[in-house]
């Protein structure tokens, strides 16, 4: 079941096709938003270790399926609400996920897994409050295939024997399309015009809602 739970904080999903983008936007948008005396926690791929450890293995056993690879990021996701998201959301801080849903369903949907079974996949973590994408660079190039890069990086590392063709170009820029799909909320693209935009957003949903708690009847109180 899908977390509907209103948090006092705000979460920021990041997304994008490449680790080192997807870690420089976050750093982007945390250093602009702490500038604004807003505190803030990251919430970064593989905090479980569960990548790590299978990329220990030979090179045999990095052999697996996009499937396998995606159940993986599912509780590995897990893992990050449990000790990382739920508590600073609780908290009331902001927390920006990076990468968070959206990166694991178009790398998934682009190697051949159907859209939907990925969102059913990830259905137990909460809808952020406000999505970005990553400024993509080096647009015109295939995934490094290494383990400590991303988790886009990582899949290529994992398919270059059984699957090339998801390690391609093709299936970069293909990913980078599901990506900028908006889905109904708005995204931000996380260039320095984006990040002040997305900062603003944030900053303005915050006076919204203390002005709503401030007028709420002292009867109604939790």
């Amino acid at each position: 079941m899908a977390d509907k739970v209103k948090y006092p904080g705000r979460l920021i999903a990041v997304d994008g096709s490449r680790g080192k983008d997807i870690v420089a936007a976050a750093a982007g948008l945390v250093d602009a938003l702490r500038r604004e005396r807003i505190e803030c926690a990251v919430s970064r791929w593989d905090a479980s270790g569960l990548f790590t450890d299978m990329a220990a293995g030979g090179h045999v056993d990095r052999n697996v399926s996009i499937r396998t690879l995606s159940l993986v990021y599912a509780a590995d996701l897990a893992f990050r609400l449990r000790w990382e998201i739920r508590p600073a959301l609780e908290a009331g801080a902001v927390v920006v996920a990076a990468p968070y849903i959206d990166t694991a369903v178009a790398l998934g949907s682009t190697c051949g897994l159907d859209d939907e079974w990925l969102r059913l996949l990830m259905r137990f973590a909460p809808v952020p409050d406000f999505r970005g994408l990553a400024q993509e660079r080096k647009v015109d190039k295939a995934w490094k295939r290494r383990a400590d890069r991303g988790y886009a990086e990582y899949v290529a590392m994992m398919l270059a024997t059984a699957a090339p063709k998801h390690a391609s170009k093709a299936a970069r820029r293909r990913m980078m399309e599901l990506l900028d799909r908006t889905r109904g909320r708005k995204l931000f693209h996380l260039s320095n015009k984006g990040i002040g935009q997305l900062q603003k957003a944030l900053i303005d949903s915050r006076k919204g809602a203390s002005r709503q708690s401030a007028s709420r009847p002292r009867n109604e109180r939790k």
